[in-house]
């Protein structure tokens, strides 16, 4: 895995836990913005306060 370090040493720490930046959610979501007007969102996460996509939604 050339390239990976940082992916490979996450694996080797059992350090696995990826989150999506919020300011990569922001920039993708602004194109939405009309779909999610008046809309119920379902985010699958464990605690809704830790999930990035969650502080932005809410």
């Amino acid at each position: 895995m050339a390239g990976n370090s940082t992916l490979t040493k996450a694996k080797n720490a059992k350090a696995d836990e990826f989150y999506t930046q919020l300011s990569d959610i922001e920039k993708e979501l602004k194109n939405y913005r009309s779909q999610f007007l008046d809309s119920t969102v379902l985010c699958n996460c464990d605690d809704p306060f830790e999930s990035n996509f969650f502080k932005f939604i809410s």
